[in-house]
């Protein structure tokens, strides 16, 4: 389907979205379906697991670098390769296109302080570092985020992590929750946490935090209903002492940077299920081409013809949405009700065409042996990560 959609393609996307696509059909397809097979979330991670395979293929790829190889190039052509690439992979497995996307959030940060001894170390030391964001507590989730809302000022709410200012240096006490991408594999964490409790959430910071320091440790792998691909834990803090330039950003800028950063992470979500959506639209197709009942391929039943041409319209809609949010917000000044109607639009479509597409593969789709049930549930947990999709939207609508 995707060689059919993409008007005026020049060489060079046509070479990037094509190397996506292998990349997802071939690597991440099969390892997604490997690891979501495994019971226990910790062999997902264990030191024989494909997991590892698919990280060094992804970099050997060069689409982990693939800003800085398009660099040259003016924004909109940038942001037209990186969306391609986010649906792609997205298309590959939702899961570990999410890990591998967020495992390189700390490089951002670093890039961002324009310290040199973070940009020696993350950027151009060449290590392969995994990084995390880590932003839930085990008290806070989507709260954290809220930067529209009056509980975000408000000091009678206690944080699970602080980093206190200690002369030169920070301590860092307490946790991130069970929900942090890449939680209990990171090397690094760009940790967004409290440093003036009085404040609430409003007063906090970003901070780089190698997690090889004394003090840190983890919690187990969590056993999750979808994107079991995506290793999520916690990450503790006992007296964790960093030093005050890796703390990148600081109280003043503590909101815009959560506004900022929150509106990246929802374009990226938006595009990357449109992916799933796509792959769940597709299966249904192909199922429906071969299926025979009552004498005849069932995509020649109405009632299944009817219900493929709507999930057709949804992925397209939710494409189109998509596409257009990351354009905006890459050439003019980005606005966070965009993405967020992106990411909840793409999700929510995401869902409905995967529970669609079950329904056109009748008990088949209810079992392990064909991809749907696995798809929907990937949908599902979409809906709540990187901000549940209904506290995104008072966000959102407080910016309208």
């Amino acid at each position: 389907m995707h060689l059919d959609i993409e008007p005026q393609l020049s060489e060079q996307e046509r070479e990037i979205r094509d190397l996506a696509h292998r990349f997802a059909a071939e690597v991440l397809r099969p390892a997604g379906r490997e690891l979501d097979a495994l019971d226990d979330p910790q062999d997902v991670i264990a030191p024989n697991s494909i997991l590892w395979d698919t990280f060094r293929k992804y970099r050997e790829t060069g689409l982990a670098g693939i800003d800085a190889a398009t660099a040259e190039l003016s924004p909109l052509e940038r942001i037209r390769i990186r969306t391609m690439v986010s649906e792609e992979l997205g298309w590959g497995d939702s899961g570990l296109a999410i890990s591998l996307g967020v495992s390189g959030f700390h490089r951002t940060f670093a890039l961002m302080s324009g310290r040199e001894r973070l940009i020696d170390r993350y950027i151009k030391s060449g290590h392969d570092e995994i990084g995390c964001w880590a932003v839930t507590e085990p008290d806070h989730g989507s709260d954290t985020l809220t930067f529209t809302e009056p509980h975000f000022n408000d000091g009678n709410l206690r944080a699970n992590c602080i980093a206190t200012p200690d002369g030169d240096s920070y301590i860092i006490r307490g946790q991130k929750s069970a929900w942090v991408s890449n939680g209990t594999i990171a090397t690094v964490a760009a940790l967004f946490c409290t440093i003036d409790p009085s404040a609430g959430f409003h007063d906090g910071g970003v901070a780089v935090v190698p997690l090889d320091l004394p003090g840190v440790s983890r919690g187990k792998p969590t056993n999750k209903l979808g994107q079991r691909p995506l290793n999520q834990g916690e990450i503790f803090f006992d007296d964790v002492r960093i030093p005050a330039d890796y703390m990148v950003v600081g109280c003043e800028n503590y909101a815009p940077t959560v506004e900022q950063i929150l509106t990246f992470a929802n374009a990226s979500m938006g595009t990357t299920f449109v992916g799933v959506a796509r792959a769940a639209y597709e299966h249904a197709l192909d199922y429906a081409r071969t299926r025979v009942q009552g004498g005849i391929p069932i995509i020649n039943h109405q009632s299944v013809r009817s219900r493929l041409f709507k999930m057709f319209m949804q992925v397209e809609a939710a494409r189109a949405l998509a596409r257009r949010v990351s354009a905006y917000n890459a050439t003019n000044h980005p606005k966070i009700q965009y993405s967020v109607a992106s990411k909840v639009f793409a999700t929510n479509t995401a869902f409905e065409v995967a529970s669609q597409a079950l329904q056109v593969f009748g008990g088949n789709g209810l079992t392990k042996e064909f991809p749907i049930e696995k798809l929907m549930r990937d949908a599902r947990a979409s809906m709540i990560e990187d901000g549940c999709n209904e506290v995104l939207g008072l966000v959102a609508a407080a910016k309208l």
